[in-house]
């Protein structure tokens, strides 16, 4: 008997020709999938705001002006909020799904929606702007690749949402670390009586918020500006009539989205998935976003950091079709043999068996603290979210300070550190947890801290210990 051929990977590991082919095989060119697809991009869209700005309205309209949802289903809702004495609110009932938050009014979990144009696929995810639901939003902010930051024009609303204590300067932030790099800011409401398309009104509630996402790390080609009246429907799919706003020329809100750069994909990057949901449903089923490579029906994955070997039965894309394979940002669901419902959690992450996400427990980082009441040293704990993963983590080291614009560490180690500090500093949890340095994988290398409902720092993984 022959021993087959041999080949070395880089890192020195032995591997079969037969697996090599494989790979190769697995390989996918990105024309190919163009052309499978019809060539349409998908894109993960989060609507982030304060909690009145019209975030929900806004998607509805956007679904209905889509074709996504039929006039029948939008003049139901209207009618079922007439009944409730609402409304003005028929649009967001569209996108929120659960009676509880259309009694509420407010949206809780991160509601998704899916349109098409003729360019691209969407999912909007709709994230609730409630204080309580920050959690939420930062669950939601994970998987998006744009964030549209809606506000409000009308009198008293942009205010609120502006102030301490209002979610718009949270989210945009949460949005930041979360890796959501392109920010479009709607100003919503231009139509309000109290506004009435007043450039005066625009450019009062631009600049402020211009100046704030630069002071967040946003450049100024990341980020662009538009006026729409969500409930109008003016600015979202047709530009807004010059006669109503003489003063703005530019694309309208989808016009935009469809023509912007495509986003760099790592198709042929390993496997890695974040678990963002799981559920019993004929066997065990998790959901989240592709954040590197793809996945072909049975094929094999490892599930870390349990080390379970897993088979996936059945990919469902986002408008719950079955498929064949499922590419690196999609949001898809899996259904998983080899592992039970119970014996795995969000923040858990599916991975290729060859080159499985690293797990630790402890790392070392480099954060930026954006609002803590008191300071913080060794041994303080508060709550991390990494990707999907929610967990307690303590500081056990202050390595050094980092020096304002030149970013040279301090020789000696800090005995503490306050807001608006940056600082190096290892961290450690209780369990392992899935993680890869920034630098490798920005999604799974990127946090956030939060303290007693507030987001006190923002991080990222600078060395796995």
């Amino acid at each position: 008997m022959v021993a087959p051929p041999v080949a070395t990977t880089p890192s020195g590991n032995l591997q079969s020709s037969e697996s090599l082919a494989k790979e190769q095989e697995d390989e996918v060119d990105e024309e190919v999938v163009n052309d499978m697809f019809g060539g349409k991009d998908h894109v993960s869209i989060i609507f982030m705001g304060h909690v009145d700005a019209g975030k929900s309205t806004m998607g509805g309209n956007i679904l209905y002006l889509t074709g996504s949802v039929d006039k029948r289903t939008v003049e139901k809702y209207e009618r079922e909020a007439k009944d409730a004495g609402r409304q003005g609110w028929y649009l967001s009932w569209v996108m929120d799904t659960n009676k509880e938050e259309r009694n509420d009014g407010k949206t809780i979990e991160v509601g998704k929606a899916y349109f098409e144009t003729d360019k691209r696929r969407y999912t909007i995810l709709d994230a609730p702007g409630h204080k309580m639901y920050v959690s939420e939003m930062i669950g939601g902010a994970s998987q998006a690749d744009v964030g549209i930051l809606v506000i409000s024009a009308r009198k008293g609303e942009y205010e609120t949402g502006f102030e301490k204590g209002g979610q718009t300067r949270e989210h945009a932030l949460l949005a930041k670390t979360q890796g959501v790099n392109k920010i479009i800011v709607v100003v919503n409401k231009m139509d309000d009586p109290t506004v009435d398309w007043s450039e005066e009104r625009y450019n009062e509630c631009t600049t402020k918020l211009g100046l704030f996402l630069k002071g967040i790390g946003y450049n100024k080609d990341d980020i662009v500006y538009m006026p729409v009246s969500g409930y109008t429907g003016a600015g979202l799919k047709d530009r807004v009539d010059p006669k109503v706003c003489p003063w703005y020329s530019g694309p309208a809100l989808l016009e935009y989205l469809d023509n912007m750069e495509h986003l760099n994909r790592k198709i042929n990057g390993h496997f890695m998935l974040p678990i963002s949901g799981k559920m019993k449903d004929m066997g065990t089923v998790v959901e989240g976003k592709i954040e590197s490579g793809h996945i072909r029906k049975n094929g094999n994955l490892l599930l870390m950091p349990n080390k379970t070997s897993v088979e996936v039965l059945t990919i469902y894309n986002e408008t719950e079709q079955e498929c064949d394979v499922a590419y690196s940002g999609e949001q898809v669901r899996l259904r998983l043999k080899g592992v039970e419902e119970e014996d795995l959690q969000p923040g858990y992450v599916l991975t290729s068996p060859q080159f499985p996400v690293k797990t630790v427990t402890k790392f070392e980082a480099q954060i930026a603290i954006v609002e803590l009441k008191s300071i913080l040293s060794n041994g303080f704990s508060c709550v991390m979210h990494l990707h999907t993963a929610i967990e307690e983590v303590k500081f056990v080291e202050l390595k050094h300070k980092l020096e304002k614009g030149t970013n040279r560490k301090s020789k000696k180690p800090p005995a503490f550190a306050k807001k608006g500090m940056k600082i190096i500093a290892v961290l450690e949890v209780n369990e392992l947890i899935c993680a890869e340095t920034y630098n490798n994988y920005p999604q799974l290398g990127r946090f956030t801290l939060r303290d007693q409902g507030t987001t006190i720092a923002i991080g990222k993984i600078t060395k796995l210990l």
